[in-house]
This record gives C-alpha cells, sequence and structure tokens, in this order.
C-alpha cells in the first residue's frame, strides 16, 4: 500500500477475540502498526512507547492498532505483560499484512527471509493512509516521539 490508498475493511481479530474493522474507527484516525513478534525486545520498546504516548495521540485524535503474525494468545500476554490498552490483531494467515504490504522479504544477520517488515501507517479519518514509517526509519524506543514530531510539522 501507499499514501492516498484504503487500508483494508477487515483488519482482523485482536487479543480479546473482537473482530476490528476499519469501520470501526470512521471519523477518528488511527496509528497502524506492524511489528515482527510479540514480547520480543524491540517489538516491546516499540508498544511501551506508544503506549506511553497514548493521551497524546489520542489529543491528536489518534487511535493505536497493532498487528502481527501472533496467535490470540501471545497477543494477549503481550497486552497484559505491558498494559497495552489498545487493539493487537492477530494476524496468523497474514492476510492483512499481505494487503498493507508490510510482509515480504527482509534481510536479518545476513540472510534473506519472509516476514514482517516493521511499517507504521498513520490513516486519516476515512481510512486513507496519509503517511508510511518504513523499519529503516523506525526506532522503536521513540517511535511514538517519531510519529509526535511528524505531527507537529502538519
Amino acid at each position: 500500500m501507499t499514501i492516498g490508498d484504503k487500508i483494508p475493511e477487515v483488519l482482523g481479530v485482536d487479543q480479546n477475540g473482537q473482530e476490528i474493522k476499519a469501520s470501526d474507527y470512521k471519523g477518528k484516525k488511527i496509528v497502524l502498526y506492524s511489528y515482527p513478534k510479540a514480547n520480543t525486545s524491540g517489538c516491546t520498546a516499540e508498544a511501551c512507547s506508544l503506549q506511553a504516548h497514548k493521551d497524546e495521540l489520542a489529543d491528536k485524535g489518534y487511535a493505536i492498532i497493532g498487528i502481527s503474525k501472533d496467535k490470540v494468545e501471545n497477543q494477549k500476554k503481550f497486552a497484559d505483560n505491558y498494559s497495552l490498552s489498545f487493539p493487537l490483531i492477530a494476524d496468523t494467515e497474514t492476510t492483512t499484512l499481505q494487503e498493507l504490504g508490510c510482509w515480504g522479504e527482509k534481510v536479518a544477520c545476513g540472510r534473506r527471509t519472509i516476514g514482517i517488515l516493521r511499517t507504521t501507517y498513520l490513516v486519516n479519518e476515512e481510512g486513507v493512509i496519509e503517511k508510511i514509517f518504513t523499519s529503516k526509519e523506525i526506532k522503536t524506543k521513540i517511535h511514538a516521539e517519531q510519529i509526535l514530531d511528524y505531527l507537529a510539522t502538519l
């Protein structure tokens, strides 16, 4: 997906077994971020950064939604372990990840693999992508600050 594209209507099932749809957020903006694996150091740092700045993002009209290939149970443990109060979608079949374009080839430790490309999409009130942060841009420990800094330039 690129800037100007609409996100998929059905995003998936979250850690509480609730189906999450783009239309659930009509009239709201979304920080939709993909991460490789729950309860790993980088993904935890990113999620905790977003949680710590959730109110500031909400003040700017943004809700947060995370998505990875983890199972519902793993997403639930991740949310519980770090008091994450936003949906974490369990896209075990990678359907939405592929639609978003954040599933593909990556290089880790010199090896080429297929997996989740850490990506963040800022989505407007109509479900249209307005900004994309790629894995090369994202600094997991301060990712929420990166988003807020970007929003301050608008």
